[in-house]
């Protein structure tokens, strides 16, 4: 919480990251126009923000999950809901502190992109829950394959 409340800051406005991004550009793409590189600049700075909320709501989810006991299901809609929602409540919180912030502005366009970070990142976690259970049943089926091959191996020897 504490990272996203500092990226809030007059350090990280535009000017500020622009002053990083802009020469890696164009040391990349010597040409570009000052309109691509307002619209690369805009768009790493909105990733960078799906980026933060996907991380802060998969820690959120993780902080709920610790009071749960240990053999409870990997998953669980209410917690989802509950990190999705809190998720949402700071990034309001910290578009609302940025209306103070010299040379920033809050807008409600970064709340819906913040939320929807922290549901790709909830997503995400949610999609790795399911392979770690079907490796677990893969890997179940696999450790069962000498068990009926041994008996039919040794049958056809007797044959």
């Amino acid at each position: 919480m504490s990272t996203i409340f500092g990226f809030s800051a007059d350090s990280a406005s535009t000017e500020h990251s622009s002053r990083i991004i802009g020469p890696l550009l164009h040391w990349i793409y010597p040409s570009i126009s000052p309109e691509e590189e307002d619209h690369i600049i805009f768009f790493a700075r909105k990733c960078a923000h799906v980026t933060e909320f996907a991380i802060f709501a998969t820690l959120v989810l993780r902080a709920l999950r610790q009071s749960l006991p240990l053999k409870s299901p990997f998953w669980s809609w209410d917690h989802f809901c509950e990190a999705l929602w809190v998720a949402f409540l700071y990034a309001s919180l910290d578009e609302f502190h940025q209306t103070f912030v010299p040379f920033r502005e809050g807008c409600i366009r970064d709340v819906v992109i913040d939320g929807f970070g922290a549901s790709m990142g909830l997503f995400v976690i949610w999609q790795l829950g399911r392979l770690r259970n079907i490796a677990i049943h893969f890997t179940a089926c696999v450790a069962l394959i000498p068990v009926v091959i041994w008996p039919a191996g040794h049958w056809l020897k007797v044959w």
